[in-house]
């Protein structure tokens, strides 16, 4: 009976031994009792110049905070938000504030802009001619045909002293709130992605930065007139409302406006697109 007793307090102590140790494979807590901490994926919306161009360019500070950052690439200022709205992504980078505050009257979203980033002033380029006071009559003007974007390059044709609109203008302004054309202008309304491509087919076109240096347009070299630096148009970095404190979140927020972010817009636009923080 003692035999029997002393194999089972034994077997017991095995089993309690085995089961400690299997614990000890299937956790990962190490000895010391810290857990071992996993990166985490932030999936980020952008347009790939120069939106991607600066969220590669932070991926390693990403890195060393814990944070892989996934780059998903979008050509239209649509499905971006829709994608951040819909969970597919986690923010985006692509937009300027007034778009975005348009998008959400329309569509009942609740997107946010966390931080500006840089602007990207919009210029007028042509392939016909090289100056505009070479500009005919009847000449056509391709704008964007979003409401923001189609505002804001009316109103920077009035700076160029092509128009000029009903009380001053606004980014509301449209082709209806003309008041003076003295070259009878005729607008070409486009979907911004897809001006580059007009310009062989009017005599001047509205592009935003990111789309002229994708078609291979220098905004600095190129552009007939360009829009003023002190543009209120800064893009910015944008999530779900509520987002905007996840950690990861503000770490990338912080490395958005580093000094690295900074220096790299600098250099390698040359002042095309500026700093906005």
């Amino acid at each position: 009976m003692k035999n029997i007793k002393k194999f089972t307090v034994l077997a017991a102590s095995a089993l309690i031994s085995l089961s400690l140790l299997a614990a000890g494979c299937g956790s990962s807590t190490p000895p010391g009792g810290t857990e071992v901490s996993k990166n985490v994926t932030l999936t980020v919306g952008a347009t790939p110049v120069p939106h991607g161009e600066i969220l590669n360019e932070i991926k390693p500070l990403l890195a060393k905070e814990g944070v892989d950052l996934k780059i998903v690439e979008f050509t239209d200022y649509v499905k971006p938000n829709l994608a951040l709205n819909d969970k597919e992504l986690d923010a985006n980078f692509f937009q300027h504030t007034p778009y975005l505050d348009k998008f959400n009257a329309e569509r009942g979203t609740k997107l946010k802009a966390i931080c500006k980033v840089h602007v990207e002033p919009m210029g007028v380029y042509s392939h016909k001619i090289k100056a505009l006071n070479e500009l005919s009559s009847n000449a056509k003007v391709a704008i964007p045909n979003d409401p923001t974007n189609g505002g804001r390059a009316l109103l920077i044709l009035q700076q160029a002293g092509l128009i000029e609109l009903k009380d001053g203008g606004s980014i509301s302004s449209t082709v209806q709130d003309i008041a003076k054309n003295d070259k009878q202008l005729q607008f070409v309304e486009l979907e911004a992605a897809q001006i580059p491509r007009s310009l062989d087919d009017v005599d001047i076109a509205l592009i935003n930065t990111n789309f002229a240096m994708e078609a291979g347009l220098n905004p600095l070299k190129d552009a007939l007139f360009l829009e003023p630096k002190d543009s209120p148009y800064a893009n910015v970095l944008v999530v779900r409302d509520g987002d905007e404190n996840r950690p990861e979140i503000q770490k990338l927020f912080k490395a958005l406006q580093s000094p690295e972010v900074k220096k790299f817009i600098e250099d390698k636009y040359q002042g095309a697109i500026l700093p906005s923080f």
